[in-house]
């Protein structure tokens, strides 16, 4: 018995007919307990398995879904875009300033659904395909990234400071997605500071060696904390940052797949802090 719950029944008995010792009795009494206990776990591992299978198997419907949706949205998107487009070039003398305007919602509507797209494939991706895990120089990754940010915004006046050596295995791949979403936050987090402040570097929390991505931007509520990864989750409004809400939880997904861990301190107005584990 288990948690007051019958698992079994076990049944002794002596062809001698003899009446059994006390000591006898609670040997055997000892040994069903421990049967009964055996027979419980071996029922909940099945059971364990039986559900992470299952949701195993979900996932993956769910990322092919994902993935199909996200491809197949393409064609149809291209069209709009590019229709919208020969409008306006073919006929904005013909145009009032309200069609016009019309047709540069369609186009903005249709950039967005094509960004929301990419990054609805990049979240599908990063738990397809098997893993290539590698010695990975972040620093060297950081700044490769850091230099794509800076010149996409010549006009930017950022300091990033980048720790040298930050060296950890991983999938180079994921961790290169990682790191342009964590930083490409960063970046965009900041974009309303005259002169804004980023760091990467490596620190050690609770001894084990733990990455961080550090800004000096808007921040956030930590009261809001636990949305932070959610896919189309979002703590600002659309209309104030740009960004699908798809980002972090790619994120997420990748250090994930790396047995690690990550959070986040934050405030508002006061910056925020992305820390990240890989095991």
């Amino acid at each position: 018995m288990v948690q007051d719950r019958v698992t079994g029944t076990l049944a002794v008995g002596d062809l001698t007919g003899r009446t059994f010792s006390e000591d006898e009795i609670e040997l055997t009494e000892a040994f069903a307990n421990q049967a009964a206990v055996a027979l419980e776990h071996a029922r909940l591992l099945g059971e364990a398995e039986r559900r992470t299978a299952e949701l195993d198997a979900t996932n993956q419907e769910l990322e092919a879904f994902s993935y199909s949706v996200s491809h197949d949205l393409r064609a149809p998107l291209r069209g709009i875009d590019g229709f919208s487009q020969a409008l306006m070039n073919e006929y904005s003398d013909v145009l009032d300033e309200q069609a016009q305007h019309y047709l540069e919602r369609v186009r903005t509507g249709s950039e967005r659904m094509g960004q929301l797209i990419d990054d609805l494939l990049a979240l599908s991706q990063v738990t397809r395909g098997e893993m290539r895990r590698e010695n990975v120089d972040l620093s060297d990754l950081a700044r490769t990234i850091v230099t794509g940010l800076q010149e996409r915004d010549p006009q930017r006046q950022v300091e990033f400071v980048i720790q040298d050596g930050v060296v950890l295995n991983g999938d180079t791949r994921l961790l290169r997605v990682a790191l342009e979403n964590l930083l490409g936050n960063a970046w965009k987090y900041t974009g309303k500071h005259d002169q804004a402040r980023i760091e990467f570097g490596l620190t050690e929390d609770d001894g084990k060696r733990t990455c961080f991505i550090r800004d000096d931007g808007s921040g956030f509520d930590m009261a809001y904390a636990d949305r932070l990864f959610g896919a189309f989750q979002r703590l600002h409004d659309a209309s104030e940052f740009e960004g699908s809400g798809i980002g972090l939880a790619t994120v997420q997904r990748i250090i994930n797949r790396h047995g690690g861990r990550i959070w986040a301190e934050s405030a508002v107005d006061e910056g925020a802090t992305f820390f990240f584990t890989l095991h």
